[in-house]
């Protein structure tokens, strides 16, 4: 790297725009969604997607509830023209979905272009050029009066073969975009479309849309949000526009910027499906939808099973969906922490409990919206706390540990996952839990116990072995614990009283079982958890108490 970039490279120039309004201005309603998936995001695969592939993801994106796809540049190959005719001849496409074509402003790419799409319903014709100083320097050669005669030209011979489709019944709306129009200059952007408009004389009633496209995101996003403002207050005939957005995320702000150009007044959005597109992405349409979402704004878009739609994402174009993708990615549900899954484990608690409003510490909108369960959020590695481990136990397994049982197995189970150096399942927890606690049967192993009862007074006789030993003993309490521990204290065993107690059912039918806790003060003052686990509650209670012996040592 240089160590006076200055000297390579120049910031972009700002925009002047002194009485800016977006800034001020709260989104209150979804725009207008335009897939591009299977064109801008198809383009940018490694290998391309089928036509299978694109008819599997067309109709994703259909039961999603976009109205408004771009299906291909049918002029660019016979695979995209086949999927067009296909989606026509085969009666794919419901009627309230438009499909959008991309062309270039040449002849011979639109006449190809309206072939592929006779016998549509309801289509978007999108032509565009490049207008950007590099672009008009580089690769065309061309001043900018010659670039806004090929574009007058490009809009001409559509204008000439809308008979075709619209005499057949079709309904057809124009799309003209200034391709690399963050990189080009306002005043320009804005007569080369203005041109366009003067040959296809778009009105209220039918309105064309403008595409401003951020094809390089070569400034931050208020920049881009400055040019959308400057271009709706400036452009004549703003009334007989649908001004849309296309992002790109080269800086890493494509959701930004759409959201800002949406505060700037564009009234539609282009994007792909968790941001797939060339060189770092197109914007994630995904992420801008949700972020209204959570703030209570319907998007008009439906992702409550974003697993099955990553599945088919991941099926149809090869990409994976990186584990921290805003709202689709595995862990971005996730905690690890264990100070946020303590929070998290009391917010969703609150929330179970009838708080009106989500408002969940660490989680912006219900997992469960999204067709996840809560059991993903929280999840152990060696960073995680007592609430995950506590968490991941109830939420599984039903496993209701008590909170002062929970700060003496939660080191205990953090030490184990350290040494094991990798995030643990919820059934390894367990089995953790079960060796600590369940299965201690030494020194002191139950053989047999019973109880009765009379007026509050209890007396038992149990079978144990210590260390191998048979020993038959009696006792008496106010209850069968306590009767229980008196015929320990009778022969010498180090335990003064039980401290805590807590016990409940962990299945049901025949074979229900129940889990009990006990913590025992021992004689010395040391205090130690013990659980057991039988289909007889009682049992389970005195297999705890013995469970705490064997851990006192």
């Amino acid at each position: 790297m240089l160590s006076q970039p200055s000297s390579k490279y120049r910031p972009f120039p700002p925009i002047p725009l002194p009485h800016r309004q977006w800034p001020t201005r709260t989104l209150t309603k979804a725009p207008i969604w335009t897939s591009v998936d299977l064109r801008d995001g198809n383009q940018a695969l490694a290998q391309p997607m089928n036509v299978a592939q694109k008819l599997e993801m067309f109709h994703a994106l259909v039961k999603c509830g976009f109205k408004e796809i771009e299906v291909g540049f049918p002029a660019a190959s016979n695979t995209e023209f086949t999927f067009n005719r296909r989606l026509i001849e085969e009666n794919r496409i419901p009627a309230d979905v438009a499909v959008q074509v991309l062309v270039q402003a040449r002849e011979d790419l639109i006449e190809r272009t309206v072939e592929s799409l006779a016998g549509a319903k309801k289509c978007i014709i999108h032509m565009y050029n490049s207008t950007s100083p590099a672009q008009r320097r580089v690769v065309f050669g061309m001043s900018k009066d010659e670039i806004i005669r090929m574009a007058v030209r490009g809009a001409t011979w559509v204008k000439e073969r809308l008979s075709r489709l619209e005499d057949a019944g079709g309904q057809v709306q124009l799309q003209y975009s200034p391709e690399s129009f963050s990189a080009t200059e306002l005043e320009f952007a804005k007569d080369i479309s203005e041109a366009v408009m003067d040959v296809w004389q778009p009105t209220a009633e039918r309105r064309m849309i403008l595409n401003l496209p951020d094809t390089v995101e070569v400034a931050m996003p208020n920049v881009y949000a400055d040019q959308i403002e400057w271009m709706c207050t400036n452009i004549r005939n703003r009334e007989a526009l649908i001004v849309s957005l296309h992002t790109h995320n080269d800086r890493g702000t494509g959701t930004a910027a759409t959201e800002l150009g949406l505060l700037a007044g564009a009234d539609r959005v282009e994007g792909t499906l968790f941001g797939n597109g060339e060189r770092t992405g197109n914007l994630d349409i995904v992420s801008v939808a949700m972020n209204l979402y959570m703030h209570g704004i319907a998007p008009g878009l439906d992702f409550s099973d974003i697993n099955g739609l990553i599945k088919m994402y991941e099926n149809c174009t090869g990409m994976t969906v990186p584990p921290r993708q805003p709202y689709a990615g595995e862990l971005v549900f996730t905690a690890f922490s264990g100070s946020h899954q303590d929070a998290i484990k009391k917010g969703l608690a609150e929330w179970e409990s009838g708080r009106e409003h989500w408002d969940v510490p660490y989680l912006t909108i219900d997992p469960s919206d999204l067709g996840r369960e809560y059991r993903e959020v929280i999840r152990v590695n060696s960073q995680s706390g007592k609430g995950g481990v506590a968490y991941l136990l109830e939420s599984e397994f039903g496993i209701e540990l008590p909170k002062e049982m929970q700060r003496e197995f939660g080191p205990i189970a953090n030490d184990l996952v350290d040494a094991l150096g990798r995030e643990v399942r919820g059934d390894e927890l367990k089995a953790m839990l079960w060796k600590e606690y369940v299965d201690r049967t030494a020194p002191w192993e139950l053989i047999h116990f019973h109880a009765d009862g009379v007026d509050g007074t209890f007396q038992c006789r149990v079978s144990l072995l210590q260390n191998g030993t048979e020993l038959k003993l009696t006792g008496t309490g106010n209850g069968p614990i306590a009767a229980f521990v008196a015929a320990l204290q009778s022969v010498g065993a180090p335990v003064a009283k039980v401290a805590n107690f807590k016990q409940h059912a962990l299945s049901s039918g025949t074979e229900a079982s129940a889990i009990s806790y006990i913590q025992l003060q021992l004689t010395e003052g040391r205090l130690r958890w013990g659980a057991g686990v039988d289909t007889n509650i009682e049992i389970a209670s005195i297999k705890a108490v013995l469970s705490a012996m064997n851990r006192a040592g």
